[in-house]
């Protein structure tokens, strides 16, 4: 059972440290299922509930979603919440079903006032994160991957690999669901699992995928502390006017630029180099250029020395 303890030792401290009831998302993956066997077997008398989510995105989604539930039972869960989502799909599969389902998340967390929601994410989909952040060319923030905590979302396995938790579920007599969409060459995140991690070991030496997730690691270090700096910056200044911004390093300016527009209502996580670069224009290459339009109808231009932010009619 040497699987199944470093998986209970992975979530050992974040339930110490926590109270009231524990919720995880449970696709029936292997890394979901061992997170709630690793849960299970840690929590005691604590209220544990794990979300299962139907997309509705696959033939047989219902039946599968059934499924997990069962096995979640078998496991020896007293209750699971299992939830149908509608997928608006608007900026491909992934990120829509991606969308709908923490929504969802958020629903249940506010039901339970939950303070604590574990997802299964391990060190494998870190570095692939990372492959795809640099594929994207989307900065420093890209690059350092998914983060462990981020309000109360929690990823306990994200110092273990895929394998391990495969481990877990063979040790505890569980068959764990094979989504189908990770075999699916369409979807960028699996040619990175399929073809790309795997040339890279084989040409490079093996351990890249933990060199990978330490390199996120030490990049998110660096992304908090700059935005750190620049949200200073937007809290003790004038953020909007010229002068004032450029007298920040650029790495600072950039970010503080992306949180006033995500403020004045672009979505968040939506602007890419391209959008920024025109706005870092409009204070270090000025000459006279009009408005520019970004993601969620913020309109950006220089007036009078200063940004003006607002909304598009």
């Amino acid at each position: 059972m040497k699987a199944t303890l470093i998986a209970r030792q992975a979530v050992r401290p974040w339930i110490e440290k926590s109270t009231g009831t524990i919720l995880l998302g449970v696709s029936g993956g292997a890394d979901s299922i061992s997170l709630a066997i690793a849960t299970l077997l840690e929590a005691g008398d604590r209220e544990v509930i794990p979300v299962v989510i139907d997309h509705g995105l696959q033939e047989r989604s219902d039946i599968v979603a059934a499924q997990t539930v069962e096995k979640l039972l078998k496991i020896g869960f007293a209750k699971v919440e299992k939830i149908q989502v509608a997928v608006d799909i608007t900026d491909g599969i992934e990120a829509s079903a991606r969308r709908a389902r923490y929504a969802a998340f958020d629903d249940v967390a506010k039901k339970y006032q939950s303070k604590i929601f574990f997802l299964g994410h391990t060190e494998n989909d870190l570095a692939e994160s990372v492959l795809l952040g640099l594929a994207r060319g989307s900065g420093t923030r890209s690059l350092s991957g998914i983060a462990e905590v981020h309000g109360i979302y929690i990823r306990p396995f994200l110092k273990i690999i895929r394998a391990t938790t495969e481990l877990v579920c063979q040790e505890n007599g569980i068959e764990p669901w094979k989504d189908p969409h990770n075999e699916d060459l369409q979807f960028a995140r699996v040619r990175v699992r399929k073809n790309i991690l795997p040339a890279m070991e084989r040409d490079l030496g093996p351990g890249i995928s933990d060199a990978l997730a330490r390199s996120s690691r030490i990049l998110r270090e660096d992304a908090d502390a700059l935005d750190e700096l620049a949200e200073e910056f937007i809290e003790s200044s004038d953020p909007l006017d010229v002068q004032a911004l450029s007298t920040l390093p650029k790495a600072i300016r950039i970010r503080a630029l992306r949180a006033l527009i995500y403020r004045a209502g672009s979505p968040v996580g939506s602007l890419t180099y391209d959008h920024i670069e025109p706005i870092e224009a409009l204070i270090t290459a000025w000459h006279g250029q009009g408005a520019t339009s970004l993601p969620g109808g913020v309109k950006v231009e220089r007036i009078s020395g200063r940004l003006s932010l607002s909304q598009q009619s």
